[in-house]
């Protein structure tokens, strides 16, 4: 049976968003002390801090939200609760990437491929601008992007939603892993240029933890 089959009115029902966002936010804490540990290794060591402080006071916004509230304004509420409480590079970055993909979508936005590709485009757009960082610099933009291409038209055409959220989550862990054996060019993490060889970028990797947490949730 195709994923799309049993979570096909994912972006219609508030509740399912809820518990989306939930699992995100579940795994994210799981793996809070394991991003801080990479993150010191080569920067301030406050990233999985960084995103657990962001994701409690997401979490809090929406507990505010009426509870037929569309995907865009979880998105949106989500971005803003990054940008008005974290610091660092995570909260601007992550921020402005959860606002402009709800810039991206309206309040009839169903889950399918062409909409992952719409959101992940804008929240990758939005990094780029902000962060002034390419594929390559070893950020987390070296797994949002290969994510993303997975359901630009010319791989996905032919798939299943299903297919194209497997090919994506491969995408990302092949895009994380590859961090580990370049050099930083971005962030605090290029201040050790070729020292930070060996050692996976936290952004990145808290990239892939969310991601995979959505693909395990729509996994039912």
């Amino acid at each position: 049976m195709e994923l799309l089959n049993y979570r096909e009115r994912w972006c219609d029902e508030m509740a399912n968003v809820r518990d989306a966002v939930n699992a995100v936010i579940t795994a994210i804490m799981a793996q809070k002390d394991y991003l801080t540990a990479v993150d010191a290794k080569t920067g301030d060591g406050d990233h999985g801090l960084n995103m657990a402080r962001g994701f409690t006071a997401a979490e809090e916004r929406l507990a505010e939200m009426p509870a037929d509230a569309p995907v865009k304004d979880v998105l949106h509420h989500i971005g803003r609760a990054f940008i008005e409480n974290v610091g660092g590079a995570a909260g601007p970055l992550y921020g402005i990437a959860f606002v402009r993909a709800s810039e991206a979508v309206n309040n009839k936005t169903r889950l399918d491929v062409h909409s992952f590709d719409k959101l992940f485009t804008a929240g990758i757009d939005a990094i780029q601008r902000r962060g002034r960082a390419e594929r390559g610099d070893k950020t987390m933009l070296d797994t949002l992007i290969p994510i993303r291409d997975a359901f630009r038209a010319e791989n996905a055409d032919g798939k299943s939603l299903r297919e194209c959220l497997e090919d994506a989550l491969n995408a990302g862990r092949a895009g994380a892993e590859y961090t580990k054996t370049i050099a930083a060019r971005r962030g605090r993490a290029a201040l050790i240029g070729p020292r930070s060889i060996g050692i996976e970028d936290p952004g990145a990797m808290s990239s892939l933890i969310m991601f995979r947490a959505l693909c395990s949730y729509l996994r039912g």
